[in-house]
């Protein structure tokens, strides 16, 4: 059996919790809404701040299965909600031709039958698998809906208003149990109203220093506390920084990781120049950064961080 649906918010923040994410009070109000009304969940925010992370750890910790939904510029229905099987469809018709066994019509009809459709991520999540129909309803990820065209936007209406499928040639497809359904964008476009109103919506912005600092210790928990505590202050003072691309929650975690393969336990000048291309992904934000920019900030923080 699947771990019931959290029954609060204060269970919504443990269940998160459960599974090493640490969620703010705001987030995990939103989730528990979208859990209890049935709504999809949409998370906006810059890249690596944990909006995907949310329906990974739903999956884990409510035991659901995850399916994922990746878009990208050029997404169309056969990618994403299904195709017919042409191959087995070309075989079918060779094997009445030889043996004349059906009509034309009849045919027909068995050639777009559910036999030979090909479910993609859409339709997975609103039909029950049948080799497991005891799992019950996935959580569907539709990940970086902002990569995908307009027109595909338009087309997850009507998932999102009544988890349902047209196909022409069968009718429409509704989901027995609707998919826990979670959205993100990073935002390099806007997405259209019409879907924002179908969900409930969640900003998941940088956490704070303290926050950052309870998720390393979970997330790299053997790294000693004085690195964590300068890596924490020297990241959020990038985030002030105007850089091209700020660094995330993942890229905190990855430089962390990088440092104790390293073994280092403290920053150090040398040490930030050679490993900022694990926390920094464009050029001219590690020129910016590097050398002397680098060692002031380092100055800053360990002068607060001084006892």
């Amino acid at each position: 059996m699947s771990p019931t649906s959290p029954a609060s918010v204060d269970q919504t923040l443990e269940l998160l919790a459960s599974c090493d994410y640490v969620a703010e009070r705001k987030l995990a109000t939103a989730v528990f809404l979208a859990l209890r009304l049935g709504r999809p969940l949409f998370l906006e925010g810059e890249a690596g701040v944990g909006k995907t992370e949310i329906a990974k750890v739903l999956s884990r910790a409510l035991a659901r299965p995850l399916i994922r939904l990746q878009c990208y510029e050029g997404l169309d229905i056969a990618s994403a909600v299904y195709e017919w099987n042409y191959a087995r469809q070309m075989i079918e018709i060779r094997l009445a031709e030889a043996t004349g066994g059906s009509s034309r019509d009849a045919l027909a009809a068995e050639l777009f039958s559910e036999r030979f459709l090909i479910r993609r991520p859409l339709l997975q999540a609103l039909t029950a698998d049948p080799a497991d129909p005891s799992a019950g309803a996935p959580v569907l990820l539709i990940d970086e809906l902002d990569r995908a065209d307009e027109p595909f936007e338009a087309y997850l209406l009507e998932v999102l208003s009544d988890f349902q499928v047209t196909i022409p040639e069968i009718g429409t497809l509704r989901a027995a149990q609707p998919p826990i359904v979670v959205l993100t964008s990073n935002r390099t476009r806007e997405i259209h109203d019409a879907v924002k109103r179908r969900c409930l919506y969640h900003w998941v912005d940088y956490p704070s220093a303290a926050r950052e600092l309870e998720i390393l210790a979970r997330r790299v928990p053997e790294a000693p506390q004085r690195l964590s505590q300068e890596v924490v202050a020297f990241v959020q003072r990038l985030r002030a920084l105007d850089l091209f691309k700020s660094p995330g929650v993942a890229e905190t975690i990855d430089w962390s990781r990088a440092l104790l393969e390293l073994d280092r336990i403290s920053l150090d000048p040398e040490i930030i120049d050679s490993t900022l291309g694990a926390l920094l992904k464009y050029q001219d934000d590690i020129a910016r950064v590097q050398g002397s920019e680098a060692a002031r900030i380092l100055e800053e923080l360990r002068s607060e961080l001084a006892p």
